[in-house]
């Protein structure tokens, strides 16, 4: 399964975004920041990251869904996209 061209662009931004997020939790361990703070910035990564995710797998689905030779099969996709949770 290839990932559609349209979504690579949204997914390699999220990533991006996630891995400055990361950087700047790293910042804020070295320095001492709160607790809370530092939270609140690893549940933004995750989500980022969560949502690449969520990204691929839905174009997998369309693309499942709209060929008669599918590259993944229905219980494929359902394993592929339960791994996320």
């Amino acid at each position: 399964m290839q990932v559609e061209e349209e979504v690579v662009g949204e997914v390699v931004a999220r990533l991006r975004r996630a891995r400055g997020q990361i950087d700047g939790i790293i910042n804020m361990v070295e320095s001492g920041r709160s607790c809370k703070d530092i939270v609140t910035q690893l549940a933004a990564a995750s989500k980022a990251i969560d949502r690449a995710g969520f990204k691929i797998v839905a174009s997998g689905i369309r693309q499942c869904t709209n060929e008669q030779n599918a590259p993944m099969t229905p219980e494929e996709l359902e394993k592929l996209f339960l791994s996320l949770a």
